[in-house]
């Protein structure tokens, strides 16, 4: 895996070994950027978390094409390894995160909002529903702000979560991308 944009373009990624990390493919990573820069126009000082962060490719591609921070959380015993390794590599380690925890046992302790969430757990296994529903309820995205989750293309996931809702899925083979934002809140309507 390499990085595709930004200031690490081109930048490998440590190796995988053994089925404890399932990578984005390369192709859908590089979809969803494109979403992302047509959403926002530019990353530039956008702050990032990335949940089940496996190697930390979706985040170290964010704060490649200028996101402002990144938070990376996932317990995995190779993601401790690699994580850091790859943030290094990729020389963001000033702007980014990384916390070796449960997932759902990190949220109620990180200071939101974040402008972009990504949310990439292992699939068919219900991690989505939980983490969308702790994201809600503890206020973590940002008002326009997006959370683009990851499962099997096979895989239902919910309409809304708490004041969260889904805007669209995009399917990408076996891969489908799920896109989430909230209303904004009624303080900063005009």
């Amino acid at each position: 895996m390499r990085i595709s944009g930004g200031t690490a373009r081109g930048k490998l990624l440590a190796p995988l070994t053994g089925l404890e990390i399932r990578p984005t493919p390369d192709k859908v990573r590089q979809a969803l950027f494109n979403i992302l820069r047509s959403r926002f126009g530019s990353l530039q000082e956008l702050r990032v978390l990335d949940l089940f962060a496996g190697s930390g490719a979706l985040a170290i591609e964010a704060l490649s094409c200028g996101a402002k921070e990144a938070v990376l959380v996932d317990q995995g015993k190779q993601a401790s390894t690699l994580i850091p390794k790859n943030l290094q590599n990729c020389r963001v380690t000033d702007r980014a995160r990384f916390l070796n925890q449960d997932v759902l046992a990190a949220l109620p302790q990180l200071a939101g909002p974040f402008d972009i969430i990504f949310l990439d757990p292992p699939y068919d296994q219900g991690w989505q529903q939980k983490a969308l529903t702790r994201i809600s309820e503890l206020s973590l995205l940002a008002d326009n702000g997006v959370i683009c989750a990851e499962s099997a293309s096979t895989e239902d996931l919910p309409d809304s979560a708490g004041l969260l809702q889904r805007e669209t899925t995009r399917f990408y083979g076996s891969t489908a991308l799920h896109f989430y934002s909230q209303p904004p809140s009624e303080a900063n309507l005009p």
